[in-house]
Parts: structure tokens; C-alpha cells; sequence
């Protein structure tokens, strides 16, 4: 069965950095974009930041561009989102997502995501 386990949030104050894990199981890690989400209270979900099959190809999101950094490794069926220069409206859960990709994009259609992880609590203190 797939099965996504993110791991790496927590507390952290603003300024600083932590750096988040999704190990996925249960299907081939290569053929999927790989994708971080993250939801605040009160907030709709938004797409972080997304990664392609070879990892040669990034989105991010205009709010987090040039403080995080999407990355994957395929023989270890890991993707990772290293978040630096952390504010406290970055709070939120953050979920990491797979769409199957037939192509080596980074681009995918909406609602294409359909593997989710449980979520991970990241929280930046002022």
C-alpha cells in the first residue's frame, strides 16, 4: 500500500531554519512529482514548492522563493524541504503530496494530486 511519513517540524524562532522529510512507500518514487503543501488555521491550502521525476525542475511559491529549497532523492524514495529565513506566517501543517507524472515535468493538472501524507506541524515564533 503508499504510504507518505513526513518528519522534521517543530518549533523554531523566526530567522531560523528546519528541514522537512516525506518517505514514501508503496509505489515507484521516480515516476511522481513530488509537491509540499501547507495549511494555517483559517487559511486555504497552498502549494509550497514542487519537484519533478529527475528533480532537475523546481516550482515555488512567490512567498517562499529564494528561503526554500524543494529536493528529492530517488534511491531513497525521500523528498526534503529545507526552509531558511523562517517568519511566523510560514506556521502552518505541511503535507507532502504525489502526482503521477507521464513526462519528466514539473508542471501537473489541478487535483492531480491524489497521495498525501498526514502533515507535519511547523511553528515560527516571533
Amino acid at each position: 500500500q503508499v504510504q507518505l511519513v513526513e518528519s522534521g517540524g517543530g518549533l523554531v524562532q523566526a530567522g531560523g531554519s528546519l528541514r522537512l522529510s516525506c518517505a514514501a512507500s508503496g509505489l515507484t518514487f521516480s515516476s511522481y512529482v513530488w509537491a509540499w503543501f501547507r495549511q494555517a488555521p483559517g487559511k486555504e491550502r497552498e502549494l509550497v514548492a514542487a519537484i519533478n521525476r529527475s528533480g532537475g525542475n523546481t516550482f515555488y511559491a512567490n512567498s517562499v522563493k529564494g528561503r526554500f529549497t524543494v529536493s528529492r532523492d530517488n534511491a531513497k524514495n525521500t523528498v526534503y524541504l529545507q526552509m531558511s529565513s523562517l517568519q511566523p506566517e510560514d506556521t502552518a501543517v505541511y503535507r507532502c503530496a504525489a502526482a503521477f507524472a507521464r513526462h519528466n515535468n514539473v508542471e501537473v493538472s489541478a487535483g492531480g494530486y491524489a497521495v498525501w501524507g498526514q502533515g507535519t506541524q511547523v511553528t515560527v515564533s516571533s
